[in-house]
């Protein structure tokens, strides 16, 4: 069985960099490992650019992602959100939730 990677890297500035595998085998990780990079960062902003392979579970993230910030008074953003990741927030009708994140600070 080959192992499944990812790597979730803080940038500087609130800026962070998510890459590789972001699906059922991955996102409980990359959630429990974020917890403690978010931090007192006011505005995050996270790029996907660099997921390679993705389902629904990367959509729950981000969305986790999302209640989070606003339950923390927080801003997040989300770049390069990956096709696969849009095509199943269509479906599920909850592509807003997406953006629902930004503009959450006063």
């Amino acid at each position: 069985m080959t192992p499944h990677v990812y790597g979730f890297e803080p940038l500087g500035g609130g800026r962070f960099v998510l890459r590789g595998e972001v699906g059922f085998r991955t996102a409980r990780a990359v959630l429990e490992q974020t917890r403690a990079l978010f931090g007192d960062v006011p505005v995050i902003k996270v790029d996907l650019s660099g997921v390679t392979e993705t389902d629904s579970a990367g959509l729950a993230l981000l969305i986790e992602w999302v209640s989070w910030a606003r339950h923390a008074q927080r801003e997040i953003r989300f770049f390069e959100i990956p096709e696969q990741i849009r095509a199943i927030a269509r479906i599920s009708e909850v592509e807003d939730l997406l953006r629902a994140g930004e503009r959450l600070t006063s």
